[in-house]
């Protein structure tokens, strides 16, 4: 009989002060509520090992991503594809891409991110997945369970009676009319893929989509109500170790129930805390025969309009006139430009019947993470969004028609939903689940 390694590791990702948030388009980091970490789980015993990791902040785009996924490929001895890395999203936390920073340290632009800090996170990262692999502990059985939340995820769009979007309700939304409009389309689970051996639980893996922000802007660093309440459970279950990602949520936030006070953020805490002790209550574990890992690049179309394209945007970015947040914007769209015929890996690790993870990039619309469930209803399907997130949002293309704000800053063109469903169903090895 074959044997499976576990090995979970951990790390600092918090920023000092003065650092820009959220890529320098809100104030700086003026002190920190909460640490940001890095958290993740080495699985190894089939092929080459596979990682699974999670960084409390905003996101990683293109060189970036690319630059922390390999690096901790090396440390574990594995395929930068074998990498899945993702990012929670809270908005008091560093938005990274090097390249974008690069061209704005050229043009003498506002600062988007510290090289030097970067650098220091992916390396310190690394270093935690070295020191992991030298006392993995062997694991015989994976778990599934799932636990509904309650007022948190409301849809972010809230269409009009003409099929256009009548309110955005952001994270924090104040207009009582657009809170008190229908939920709309959202997944109100929270799912929790687990490992044991035998009867004992080694790692929790949480999995729920929706913008994890309940108030930002303040200067204050944190990992906000989905990364506390991580901790909660991690404080509870000490020997359990805890890992949080955020679903497809680029449409999902929990403006329906929450004005942006501050006091709602422990109330959002625990509604998040009580979703993952139901889903842990509700947990069934399966033995583990192996598992496969599905790799399909694919290649997003960047956006046809001229006001995406590389002549305004370079003008964008150079115009000191211009906001922190258009001229940054302005870099991040060039550096999307760029990197147009570099892949992005969508992937999959599939447990066989029972259990699947399926990890994508970018800001993906829920639509994606029900999709993923409908085309393998023999199992539970855990989804990761927020992966490389080179294209930020990825709308349905329905959206691009509808308004709303996603589109006016999504990167990839309404072609990029056929891509993504399509290689999806590869990934999930739907057509075989199937029969």
């Amino acid at each position: 009989m074959p044997t499976y390694h576990l090995a979970t590791f951990q790390s600092d990702a918090t920023p000092p002060v003065g650092h820009p948030l959220c890529g320098g388009w809100i104030e700086p980091v003026r002190g920190v509520d909460d640490p940001l970490k890095v958290l993740g789980v080495v699985l190894l015993g089939v092929g080459k090992p596979v990682v699974m990791c999670a960084v409390d902040w905003t996101g990683l785009r293109n060189e970036a991503y690319r630059t922390w996924r390999k690096a901790l490929a090396d440390a574990a001895h594995t395929v930068p594809e074998n990498v899945c890395l993702h990012c929670v999203h809270p908005h008091n936390a560093p938005f990274a891409d090097t390249e974008a920073q690069k061209l704005l340290a050229e043009v003498k632009g506002p600062p988007l991110l510290d090289l030097k800090f970067f650098d220091r996170c992916v390396a310190d990262s690394a270093d935690a997945i070295k020191k992991a692999l030298m006392k993995t502990v062997e694991f015989d059985r994976v778990g599934a369970g799932e636990g509904a939340v309650e007022k948190v995820a409301s849809n972010r769009r809230v269409l009009g009676p003409d099929g256009k979007v009548k309110f955005v309700r952001t994270s924090a939304t104040k207009s009582q009319e657009a809170r008190d409009a229908d939920v709309g389309l959202i997944d109100p689970k929270l799912r929790t893929l687990s490992f044991w051996t035998g009867d004992t639980p080694l790692a929790a893996l949480h999995f729920y989509a929706t913008h994890p922000m309940s108030y930002y802007g303040d200067g204050r660093v944190s990992a906000d109500f989905c990364g506390l309440a991580r901790q909660k459970r991690q404080d509870e279950q000490k020997g359990v170790f805890q890992v949080y990602f955020t679903g497809c949520a680029g449409n999902v936030t929990a403006g329906k129930y929450n004005d942006g006070a501050k006091e709602n953020r422990p109330v959002l805490r625990d509604r998040i805390y009580d979703g993952m002790t139901a889903a842990w209550k509700a947990t069934k574990t399966y033995p583990v025969t192996g598992w496969e890992y599905r790799v399909e690049p694919v290649k997003l179309p960047p956006r046809s309009e001229k006001l995406f394209g590389e002549e305004q945007s370079t003008a964008d970015m150079k115009d000191e006139k211009q906001t922190k947040a258009k001229r940054n914007n302005a870099a991040l769209q060039l550096t999307w430009l760029k990197r147009k015929d570099a892949p992005i890996e969508i992937t999959a690790l599939d447990f066989g019947k029972h259990i699947t993870t399926l990890h994508l990039p970018g800001e993906p619309f829920v639509e994606f993470q029900l999709a993923a469930q409908k085309l393998r209803p023999d199992a539970a399907v855990f989804v990761a969004g927020y992966g490389d997130d080179g294209p930020g949002y990825i709308p349905t293309a329905a959206a691009y028609l509808q308004g709303g704000y996603e589109p006016t800053v999504a990167l990839a063109g309404p072609d990029s939903e056929a891509i993504v469903l399509k290689a999806m169903a590869k990934v999930l090895n739907a057509d075989t689940a199937r029969k």
